[in-house]
């Protein structure tokens, strides 16, 4: 990992720099996902895009931070540490509670007069579209029963069941994060989004992700993928793809 010119951060992972790419591109996890999930797509993406990866408080090396378990807060706290990041064009990529997070962050980014290029919306509903969901209230046996269900971890580490006790914490405060989160309702934004989902995403309809259209002037598209929340653990290389073409479009 190399650090920013302009100083280290314990939010940002640079797991292959590339300092001569035209486009940065920021991957914000999913719940109790960490930086490490974006490796690969870092390797694929490299050297023509620089792939920043967020860590957030209370994971991996991070663990004995507190986890912040509100999505305006989680953003507030991050988009500091992503300014000195913008000395070139970036976009956003988030995965499920990631890519709500990634709907603040360029609201509060667009506020500071930085448009990102393109924000990629995968496997989440639109900010619009709220659910009554309350996974976080279960006790720990259903949280995990949540997890396994979607297979959204490493699937050795839902075969140990005491080093997916470790880290409950992280998801729950993460599921509490998501599930609670409200829109509020405001102007659109200039950036350009591009939703990806599963056909059989228990989590987001193709509906539910279409309406991330309706947050944005800047233009905006779908693509449907045969698999459920965690259609990207098989489709990566496609998903991939669509990255590169847009922003080497955009470059």
């Amino acid at each position: 990992m190399t650090a920013h010119p302009t100083g280290t951060s314990l939010w940002i992972r640079q797991f292959h720099p590339a300092p001569a790419a035209a486009t940065r591109l920021i991957c914000l996890p999913h719940a109790g996902g960490s930086a490490s999930y974006y490796f690969p797509v870092s390797k694929a993406l490299s050297p023509t895009v620089d792939v920043l990866a967020v860590q957030y408080p209370g994971r991996q090396d991070r663990r004995n931070e507190k986890c912040i378990d509100n999505i305006p807060e989680l953003a507030d706290a991050l988009v500091p540490e992503l300014l000195p990041y913008t000395d070139k064009p970036v976009a956003l990529f988030g995965h499920s509670m990631g890519a709500t997070l990634a709907f603040e962050v360029a609201l509060r980014l667009e506020q500071k007069g930085v448009v990102p290029v393109a924000l990629f919306a995968s496997g989440r509903r639109a900010p619009s579209c709220h659910r009554d969901e309350s996974v976080h209230l279960r006790d720990d046996d259903g949280l995990i029963a949540e997890v396994k269900a979607l297979a959204g971890t490493d699937t050795q580490l839902l075969g140990d069941d005491e080093i997916l006790r470790m880290v409950l914490p992280a998801i729950r405060s993460d599921y509490k994060a998501a599930e609670t989160y409200r829109y509020a309702p405001g102007p659109r934004l200039a950036t350009p989004i591009h939703a990806h989902v599963g056909d059989d995403d228990p989590k987001a309809s193709v509906e539910e992700a279409r309406a991330w259209g309706e947050h944005t002037t800047g233009g905006f598209d779908l693509q449907v993928y045969s698999g459920g929340h965690f259609y990207l653990n098989d489709e990566a290389p496609r998903v991939i793809a669509s990255i590169r073409k847009v922003l080497t479009e955009q470059s």
